[in-house]
């Protein structure tokens, strides 16, 4: 077995699982690893000699065979990453915004320069989906995607489910537990997952999905009675990323907060464990859990891709050619304003006669059938929460139908407005 030369550009969290888990492995070497800051305290201990501050020393370095990168962002990990496919580098990266927004000039510059690119980590961290979907899944046509892929997002809402808190106290609280960043916004706004089911989707469906076509929608509006709601309609509420595509390749790929229904694995989903759950042919409906994020469970997932690298490497001169990028067709987006879907509508309301009255009717109008309507009791200043869930509809109906209610009755608040899963 040949004995690969592994450059790691970044020794963070992750770098820091990768360096020490990578000790165990006598078919790999570690030469070089880039980091901004030469003389930080570290959590590894390791020869000073094989650190620098310059990551070209790495991708320049005739030497290594494998380029492990591990910084993210787009630049300049992608100005690192093109210089190594050039050099004849392979390369395992954890970068979901880099294979996001450059995943196809990504696999089209490697195939040209012959080198396989493996990114187990960059989708749902410890678990394994990639290689599952590339190997064992490689005869289903998988046509639906429903998953939780942040764990931060995921954490924040079992917090203000299990405590009855507001998304500001339990924002705090992770900030200070570290699992929320000082600036979450990459998280809370539903970024970071969004950058994962572009190339998740993308890959399931051999379809290439833009990332400017995924729509986004993060957590920050929800309120703590939106969850005791849900609970009480037999839901909980999760930040989903969700795919479907269809027979002509219209794909619909999306990040948005759902109701979903208590009676499903990923309602039970909870703190920072992800979950994807797939539907296609012949294969049914699967579920993979697990670590979404962390120092180990994302490094197993990286240390997988370079030691798949290993087995093949000085074996042939294609490596790993079911792992490589084949799908060169683009997936026709489906706009949300065009999509069906139920939704969860809470409404503050004069206790006045004729106000669920005329909400009935704007729905009606709008072709917008409701299965539920109740009000619980009545506040101090007279008015009260209305609580609605639609049968499945147009959202353009349902935005325009909460545009006309306000307009009509100014003293109405729409205060909630959640997609809800079948």
């Amino acid at each position: 077995m040949a004995k690969i030369k592994i450059g790691i550009i970044g020794l963070g969290t992750v770098g820091s699982g990768v360096y020490k888990s990578l000790q165990n492995f006598d078919n790999v070497e570690i030469v070089k690893i880039a980091v901004r800051n030469i003389n930080k305290p570290r959590s590894v201990k390791l020869p000073r000699e094989m650190l620098t501050d310059n990551p070209f020393d790495v991708v320049n370095n005739p030497e290594i065979d494998v380029i492990v990168e591990l910084m993210g962002g787009v630049e300049p990990a992608w100005s690192y990453i093109e210089t190594a496919l050039k050099n004849g580098k392979h390369i395992v990266t954890a970068n979901k915004e880099l294979l996001a927004k450059k995943g196809e000039e990504l696999f089209n510059l490697s195939e040209e320069h012959n080198c396989v690119v493996l990114y187990e980590a960059a989708i749902a961290g410890g678990i394994p989906i990639i290689m599952p979907i590339k190997t064992i899944l490689a005869g289903n046509r998988i046509n639906k995607i429903q998953a939780i892929l942040n764990g931060t997002t995921n954490y924040i809402l079992t917090k203000m489910d299990t405590d009855g808190a507001s998304y500001e106290d339990v924002l705090k609280e992770a900030q200070t537990l570290g699992y929320a960043e000082t600036d979450p916004t990459g998280d809370v706004e539903g970024f970071d997952a969004a950058y994962k089911i572009t190339t998740l989707a993308t890959i399931a469906f051999n379809s290439r999905i833009k990332f400017e076509n995924v729509y986004r929608e993060g957590i920050t509006k929800l309120r703590a009675e939106d969850m005791k709601a849900a609970n009480e309609l037999g839901y909980k509420i999760k930040l989903i990323a969700s795919a479907t595509i269809d027979e002509n390749n219209n794909a619909d790929v999306r990040v948005h907060p759902m109701l979903v229904p208590q009676k499903t694995l990923l309602a039970h989903t909870d703190y920072v464990t992800n979950a994807v759950e797939m539907s296609g042919h012949p294969i049914g409906k699967i579920v993979l859990s697990g670590p979404g994020a962390g120092e180990f469970p994302t490094a197993s997932s990286v240390i997988g891709d370079i030691l798949a690298i290993a087995r093949e490497f000085g074996t042939t001169d294609y490596l790993l050619p079911m792992m490589r990028c084949h799908h060169h067709s683009i997936a026709k987006p489906v706009n949300i304003h065009d999509t069906y879907n139920k939704y969860y509508l809470s409404i503050k309301a004069p206790n006045a006669i004729g106000v669920i009255a005329k909400i009935g009717t704007i729905c009606a109008n709008k072709n917008v059938s409701l299965s539920s309507i109740l009000q619980k009791g009545v506040n101090e200043n007279n008015t009260a929460v209305i609580t609605v869930i639609t049968e499945k509809c147009l959202e353009r109906s349902i935005k325009e139908g909460v545009n006309e209610l306000t307009n009509e009755l100014p003293d109405c608040e729409v205060l909630s407005l959640i997609r809800v899963a079948e």
